[in-house]
């Protein structure tokens, strides 16, 4: 009997003092658990209305609060099982090793990854702008987070990934609102020059296509031995600016024929 009460009395001093010894820290540890916790809650709701205000994509909210969130709660967990006592040098090197393996067997995602976030911020294109990128022309028609799709103008589906749209050059042939429409044709000497402008005014003043703004320009872009080139440059709305171009090129041709100018190449 008398073992059993000095194991009991034992038992009693070791509990009493782990409590005096680790208590505190316990303690601390735990309020500052419950506080964390709190703070971090009332961070995420502050960090959306933030996201929110300055207009970030609504696809790319979500991923970044859970992103955020669950990072801090798991440096909290680190810090209050350093207060308390717990060793972590195990458990750092195991995590630091499979985040190394991760990273190189996910290399190639994690940069399509980051890139897909830096393009829903920075936001070099939208839904809906015609770009020029890895050779392919067409209109954006979704940006996730690991690629971007593109319908081309002839109807194409392109698969692009995002670490090739953020590393190299993207031309956004839309994003102006309105486009410059070069034509040049070559006329003989014999043609009068202010014939040609009078009928290239005048088709610039049919086509309903054309903007006023910024005014047209017209002039001799060379001369050479068989002839000289005029130029016309005419503004016309980005969206649609193929058909614009097919449509006032029929114009002004049918306008040289009735105005009696032979182009090169015209028959008699």
């Amino acid at each position: 009997m008398k073992t059993d009460a000095n194991n009991i009395n034992q038992f009693y001093d070791k509990a009493y003092d782990w409590i005096i010894d680790k208590g505190p820290s316990v303690i601390l540890g735990m309020v500052i658990l419950f506080l964390g916790l709190w703070l971090i809650k009332l961070l995420g709701k502050w960090v959306q209305g933030g996201m929110h205000r300055k207009d970030v994509n609504p696809s790319l909210r979500p991923f970044l609060t859970s992103l955020m969130l669950i990072t801090l709660r798991i440096l909290l967990v680190l810090t209050v099982m350093q207060i308390i006592g717990i060793q972590l040098t195990f458990l750092t090197v195991l995590i630091g090793g499979i985040g190394v393996a991760a990273g190189l067997a996910l290399s190639g995602t994690l940069q399509n990854f980051a890139s897909g976030v830096l393009i829903l911020l920075l936001k070099p294109f939208v839904v809906g702008d015609n770009i020029i990128a890895q050779g392919q022309e067409g209109t954006v028609t979704s940006i996730q987070i690991f690629y971007t799709i593109v319908k081309t103008f002839d109807n194409r589906t392109v698969v692009i990934p995002n670490s090739k749209l953020s590393n190299e050059v993207i031309i956004n042939i839309s994003r102006e609102g309105i486009r410059r429409l070069d034509i040049e044709i070559k006329f003989s000497y014999g043609i009068d020059y202010e014939k040609v402008v009078s009928i290239f005014n005048k088709t610039v003043d049919e086509f309903s296509s054309c903007l006023k703004t910024p005014e047209r320009r017209i002039g001799v872009s060379a001369l050479e031995d068989s002839g000289y080139r005029a130029n016309i440059n005419i503004w016309v709305n980005a969206h649609g600016f193929t058909d614009t171009k097919l449509s006032f090129l029929e114009v002004l041709m049918k306008n040289l024929k009735l105005g009696g100018i032979k182009l090169p190449g015209m028959p008699e």
